[in-house]
């Protein structure tokens, strides 16, 4: 095998390096990736993950309690209404000036249950869809460290472009594309 010939393969890789990150459209895909990193870091920071797992599992989890109660409760705002109002003799009108006189907050609540039924029917598939979600954020705080950590991936085409370049223009000289032949006369 010739020496030139030896300057071929190394003229292909080179070239490959330089088309192949272009072709595969690495500079827009690696752009996304860098704002995506960047717009992550904040939420996948350690403490706001023990943040969000916190919230979950003692605020969100434990009112579901509530809400299933909201949507039962929903359907006796009425009747619990008029049972008391008979109990005080009184008509639902005025027990409802009672309550909102002496016990507005109370009275706001229990006017709310009915208005609030498709909101409290949505908590339990909510905890349910958003579980796994709160649970991956948790299990992947240090692999989102360990990314972050990376070069800028804005660089990423460069780590191919520029070894591409250098190879094409190692080959090239090597099969002596750059030499000039002097013509004697």
């Amino acid at each position: 095998m010739t020496r030139r010939a030896f300057y071929w393969p190394i003229l292909i890789i080179g070239v490959l390096f330089i088309v192949l990150p272009l072709a595969i459209s690495m500079p827009s895909k690696t752009s996304a990736g860098q704002r995506m990193l960047s717009s992550f870091h904040p939420i996948m920071q350690r403490a706001n993950v023990n943040t969000t797992v916190d919230y979950y599992n003692k605020t969100f989890v434990p009112l579901k309690q509530v809400a299933v109660g909201g949507v039962a409760a929903a359907g006796e705002t009425n009747s619990m209404m008029s049972g008391i109002a008979t109990a005080m003799h009184m008509t639902p009108a005025q027990l409802s000036q009672y309550f909102g006189e002496k016990y507005p907050a109370m009275a706001g609540l229990l006017g709310s249950f009915p208005t609030m039924t498709p909101v409290f029917s949505r908590v339990s598939p909510g905890l349910a869809f958003y579980e796994p979600l709160v649970m991956t954020m948790k299990a992947n705080v240090d692999n989102y460290a360990q990314v972050d950590s990376l070069p800028n991936f804005n660089l990423f085409t460069w780590f191919f472009v520029v070894p591409g370049v250098l190879l094409v223009i190692l080959s090239l000289l090597g099969l002596g594309l750059f030499s000039r032949k002097r013509i004697t006369a």
